[in-house]
């Protein structure tokens, strides 16, 4: 790759070089920037290592490309601000140290190489030269390009002390093996695994942030299974962790809980990006360790552990500081993954599919998408078999919406039509009379409009209103 060309090619890079030369400072293009353009990666946040008065140099800069905002951070010898929806961040070269119970450093201005090697993994220990004596070119102290070449992780410095230095790039370094499909130095997993305690200094957030990156790359299994492997996992999520060694029914599972839900993972990471949709294919198994029961003849069975998992979702959405407007929808899916295939039969009535239809709501079609993604045996008579039940039931769907239009379903008749009919005040009463009106729809007694619904109403209303007298 001629990374001279590429840098021309960029007017913004073209004036931090001028600039340079005309200051008498050294700048370089570092870090991740540099490995995406490798991998032919879009990357819109772009850091310079600068060796020299940084604050002085990023004023011009901002002057020449016409930048009103920057945020200069004098201590840490940074400044950063944004031009044609680019970041970019200059730092001053510098020495890191670290406390054992801080991942922040404390900063002291260094050389070229002191800053190279403080970087977490060589893959981003690369940078490009806008200097006039060598610019365009490579520098690669730490073998980052072979890396590259091998698609391999490794830390510049003894990855036992970079981990001790900052445990979250422990997390760092499954998230990248996960967003890259690299493999991770042998070093890596043993450090990985002997310094996972070091994570609790960690902010709880930091530590969610790296996890769902992990689950939003294009093969979230690979850092999941890292994750795992190292046993970082019971540090970071213990739920998941312990679905290791869960045996199943060999009938369409693997025999591991944990590997099945990673393919699951995977299956649904092939379909859509939606990260949350990722995370219910993650947890809709959650509570199999804890159901978990033998029984002779039939095998391992998991009775409940659909609703036992939604039950300990907001427990675990707390603790790992999960937006809690996301909730709901998680618990839903949980609850419900295995309803749809229950509703195959050729016996199964209207209103068995109505229900599923008010409990799914807008989420009917991620449900269909996460049991569809939860057959995972590697015997493709089956996987077409479980695929067509499921076409089978959302054929079933299609054409009981299109005979009353159930998927935003409420009373045609509201509260306050029940309130004067009956004389009654708002109410729990009013609350049980309307849902009755929707059972009765629902159980397909009346048809879902407002002249069925009100006469049923006026059916109805004397047997609550006497049970409301006798109290």
């Amino acid at each position: 790759m001629n990374f001279e060309k590429q840098i021309n090619e960029k007017e913004y890079f073209k004036t931090i070089a001028q600039t340079a030369s005309e200051l008498n400072v050294k700048a370089y293009i570092v870090g991740g920037y540099v490995r995406d353009l490798i991998l032919q990666r879009e990357n819109s946040e772009i850091d310079f290592m600068v060796l020299g008065d940084v604050m002085k140099f990023v004023t011009e800069i901002a002057k020449r490309l016409n930048v009103k905002n920057v945020a200069v951070f004098k201590r840490f010898g940074t400044a950063h601000f944004k031009y044609r929806n680019l970041d970019f961040e200059f730092v001053r070269a510098r020495k890191e140290s670290y406390s054992k119970d801080s991942r922040n450093p404390d900063v002291i201005p260094g050389t070229f190489e002191d800053d190279i090697k403080r970087r977490d993994f060589t893959i981003n220990t690369l940078a490009i030269s806008l200097n006039t004596e060598d610019y365009g070119e490579v520098i690669d102290i730490f073998n980052g390009l072979e890396d590259i070449k091998n698609k391999l992780i490794r830390t510049p410095l003894d990855p036992f002390k970079t981990f001790d230095d900052d445990p979250l790039r422990i997390m760092r370094a499954f998230r990248f093996a996960s967003q890259l499909e690299f493999s991770v130095h042998p070093e890596i997993m043993k450090a990985a695994e002997k310094m996972r305690e070091r994570l609790k200094i960690v902010s709880q957030e930091r530590i969610t942030d790296e996890f769902l990156k992990i689950l939003k790359s294009p093969k979230p299994s690979i850092g999941l299974k890292l994750l795992y492997e190292s046993k970082v996992m019971e540090i970071v999520f213990p739920e998941i962790a312990n679905l290791g060694g869960v045996e199943q029914k060999k009938e369409y599972h693997h025999k591991d809980v944990f590997l099945h839900t990673v393919q699951v993972v995977d299956n649904i990471a092939k379909v859509s990006d939606d990260v949350w949709l990722r995370f219910a294919a993650l947890v809709h198994d959650i509570a199999k360790p804890a159901t978990k029961k033998f029984i002779e003849g039939t095998g391992w069975t998991f009775h409940g552990h659909e609703e036992l998992g939604a039950r300990m979702m907001k427990k675990i959405f707390y603790r790992m500081k999960l937006p809690l407007s996301k909730l709901s929808y998680v618990e839903k899916l949980v609850r419900l993954h295995l309803r749809p295939i229950a509703l195959v039969s050729d016996e199964v009535t209207d209103s068995a599919i109505r229900r599923l239809i008010v409990a799914a709501g807008d989420d009917l079609d991620d449900l269909i998408t996460l049991c569809r993604a939860d057959i995972t045996s590697k015997n493709p008579e089956k996987v077409n078999r479980y695929l067509a039940n499921y076409d089978k039931v959302m054929q079933k769907v299609k054409e009981v919406e299109e005979k009353d239009r159930l998927r935003a379903f409420q009373s045609p008749v509201k509260g306050d039509v029940i309130m004067k009919v009956c004389n009654l005040k708002p109410s729990k009463k009013v609350g049980e009379i309307k849902k009755a009106i929707e059972e009765a729809i629902l159980e397909g007694k009346i048809g879902n409009n407002y002249e069925e619904a009100y006469q049923y109403l006026l059916e109805i209303k004397d047997k609550f209103l006497k049970s409301e007298e006798g109290k």
